[in-house]
């Protein structure tokens, strides 16, 4: 179980996933994250926001606890899947607000999205080498908005080149433990 940090569901605990590949955010690593959202976004009401190979769906709860409208969970683990649903069910969450997708995140982003993001959060596996690859072909399908932040959770050992995704302004990049936080601007490209 992991605590909400902040919003209308602080203090509210949600189950987590565990097994190979499954590591949920800490509490500290969360709010380190959403205080750099903090500083970025305006307004949280009438936010949609995608949590990509979301587990438990940590990042995604945090947005709708601060008011995100939508999110949309994609997780290919049926286990994990039906842990998010339940999550949401625990937090009385109305169905308009969560979509649980159980697709691969590859395969999805092959198709346009069902509506356009301002915040992504990508937490794919560590040590697969997915989160580029991944990234290149979300941004090629369109599913951010002009001006949406995408914050990416990976290894602390995954450095990348600032200049690495033409589509994306890199507005911070932290390291807390063995976990590097990038967070990006998606961007008009000429």
């Amino acid at each position: 179980m992991i605590r909400i940090t902040s919003g209308a569901f602080k203090g509210r605990r949600i189950a987590t996933t565990s097994g190979p590949g499954y590591r949920p955010a800490t509490e500290k690593v969360r709010e380190a994250l959403f205080s750099m959202l903090e500083a970025r976004v305006e307004q949280w009401e009438g936010i949609v926001a995608a949590d990509i190979f979301a587990g438990s769906g940590s990042l995604g709860f945090e947005a709708l606890s601060r008011g995100a409208r939508r999110v949309h969970f994609l997780e290919n683990n049926s286990r994990a899947a039906k842990l998010i649903r339940s999550n949401a069910r625990q937090l009385d969450l109305a169905q308009s607000r969560v979509r649980i997708d159980k697709r691969d995140a590859f395969r999805l982003v092959c198709s346009p999205p069902p509506e356009k993001l301002r915040l992504a959060f990508i937490d794919p596996p560590y040590k697969k080498g997915l989160l580029v690859p991944f990234l290149e072909r979300f941004l090629h399908a369109g599913w951010m908005q002009d001006w949406g932040l995408v914050a990416a959770e990976v290894e602390q050992e995954l450095s990348l080149d600032p200049e690495r995704f033409s589509g994306l302004e890199l507005l911070a990049q932290r390291t807390y433990g063995q976990t590097r936080i990038y967070l990006w601007r998606s961007k008009v490209c000429d």
